[in-house]
């Protein structure tokens, strides 16, 4: 029998356990190796007939463990075990799955983003649909805001990984594929230590309309404070521009958004949740996997007959 996403996760920590590097697909095979599996059953396909069932089980799986940090990605395509997830294993023996990845602040940030999705605008939580009284809607609805929440957590992730440079880069193709810059061009002009402009956006041909940059690559516990902002703002003044964007991947403490909204100029504020939404958002980083089309009977077809 197949397996579920949750049975798959101690297994697939203990067969990482050594510290080897392992490839996704290997990892696929040695579960298929674990569980028994038959040949009818590891050719099983999702019902769109894009991928096999078990490839999409264990890549769930090494997704929530990747968010709970007890797995990490070195390379594209390779899966190693933490620290976390050793531990993990020590202290669960029998079993490891939502409710023991629920003991790590990093699964539940994410956990708090896919709930943030499904809440109504008054703040009370939504509970997460019954498998067995919900709709395929229900189901698929559940199943796209949990992923775009995984992907968000990965894509902050992997921005901290570049280095500073690589980041302004990052930002600044987003802001491309936002739209900025189309009628004049968007230029690169920060270096790696300066607290200046690290991108300059000219909304005309003539660059007379423009837009100023700030990109900070910060650690999700060092907040963006006052003092940055202030610096930002004397650059931006000292170019004569009166905009300017301001990305990083943590967050901004509350005396620097008092500081952007107390200055004589339009500084746009864009903190790691809101720039890995962007960047899903218009397509930066990531690519399309699966479309689905659910259908409907069609009563008003039938009463032409």
């Amino acid at each position: 029998m197949i397996p579920d996403f949750q049975s798959l996760m101690r297994p697939l920590l203990e067969a990482l356990s050594d510290g080897s590097v392992q490839r996704t697909r290997e990892l696929v095979d040695l579960m298929s190796d674990r569980f028994g599996l038959t040949t009818e059953e590891r050719d099983a396909m999702l019902p769109s007939g894009r991928q096999r069932l078990m490839h999409n089980r264990v890549g769930w799986s090494i997704t929530h463990l990747f968010q709970a940090g007890l797995l990490e990605r070195p390379t594209r395509g390779h899966i190693v075990i933490t620290e976390s997830g050793r531990e993990a294993l020590a202290t669960h023996p029998d079993r490891v799955d939502m409710s023991v990845l629920r003991g790590f602040a990093s699964y539940r940030e994410f956990r708090a983003r896919s709930s943030a999705r499904d809440s109504p605008d008054d703040g009370s939580a939504t509970a997460e649909p019954d498998v067995d009284a919900a709709s395929p809607q229900d189901l698929l609805a559940q199943a796209v805001t949990e992923n775009r929440a995984a992907v968000e957590g990965e894509l902050l992730k992997r921005a901290l990984a570049l280095s500073p440079t690589e980041f302004e880069r990052l930002v600044l193709r987003l802001l491309e594929r936002m739209g900025y810059g189309r009628s004049g061009g968007v230029e690169h002009s920060g270096r790696s230590g300066d607290a200046g402009i690290d991108g300059i956006i000219s909304q005309d041909p003539l660059g007379l309309d423009r837009i100023y940059l700030q990109a900070k690559r910060y650690a999700p516990d060092q907040s963006v404070q006052r003092p940055a902002i202030q610096g930002f703002v004397g650059a931006l003044m000292g170019a004569q521009g009166d905009r300017g964007v301001f990305i990083t991947t943590s967050s901004f403490s509350a005396g620097a958004r008092t500081e952007a909204e107390r200055v004589n100029a339009r500084i746009e504020l864009i903190d790691g949740s809101r720039l890995a939404e962007l960047m899903l958002r218009h397509g930066v980083g990531v690519q399309a996997e699966v479309t689905v089309t659910l259908h409907q009977l069609d009563e008003d077809f039938f009463e032409t007959l």
